[in-house]
């Protein structure tokens, strides 16, 4: 069997499972995020934001992938809010299997949201449904405001980018305008959050499109026969 093919038998076994999950997280009124970005751009440092800022009385679970270590894991735990590891050992993405394996012994009617920390990286985990409601790409000004034009699949299929360190803007060469713009050349509905965790700076706004997201899976499950 030749590498086409193969690859195609492995992205249907892994859609056929996160359809399955989409199902079940629709179900349950649950709103399921797949968080994607290069290594560093940060998406820890949102999640620890995100954990800190949210009541204890939240219904949130993070699952968090990287090749090694338990480093994120350990990070976020501290919070107080289920989050487990997933250590995929050389793997460049999380897929569906991985993300059914994990959520196994979790009580998804006791979870209204859900977050994927996905591996660092804007290509693999392009391509692999995890079964989520949306992608989020995160884009940090240390990089190239090109990134989009660069890595359009993962851009594409993002319904929101959020851009962090922000407070970083007067030390880099970052045209921050430029980015959203190449951002929305490649989609052109794309939302936008400008963030700093550093700062604090547009939680605000990431906390809002989060719980606009819980309102929609919630009434979605309502319609549901």
């Amino acid at each position: 069997m030749n590498r086409v093919p193969l690859e195609k038998k492995v992205l249907s076994e892994n859609d056929r499972i996160a359809a399955e999950l989409r199902k079940r997280f629709h179900e349950k009124g649950l709103l399921c995020l797949n968080l994607i970005s290069s290594p560093g751009s940060g998406k820890t440092a949102l999640l620890e934001k995100t954990l800190e800022a949210l009541p204890k009385s939240e219904r949130v679970a993070v699952l968090t992938g990287d090749i090694q270590t338990e480093n994120d894991a350990a990070r976020l735990r501290r919070f107080g809010f289920p989050v487990k590891q997933i250590t995929t050992g050389g793997t460049c993405h999380l897929d569906a299997r991985m993300i059914e394996r994990h959520l196994a012994d979790w009580r998804l009617d006791e979870i209204d949201l859900l977050i994927f920390e996905n591996v660092g990286n804007l290509v693999c985990p392009s391509s692999y449904d995890l079964g989520e409601a949306a992608k989020v790409v995160l884009l940090s000004v240390t990089e190239g405001e090109d990134k989009p034009l660069k890595y359009p699949s993962i851009f594409f299929k993002s319904e929101l980018l959020v851009i962090t360190k922000t407070d970083l803007l007067p030390y880099v060469p970052f045209d921050i305008d430029k980015a959203e713009e190449n951002a929305r050349r490649v989609h052109p509905g794309m939302e936008i959050i400008r963030t700093s965790s550093t700062k604090g700076t547009g939680l605000n706004d990431w906390l809002g499109w989060l719980e606009r997201g819980k309102s929609t899976a919630t009434a979605r499950a309502g319609t549901l026969p």
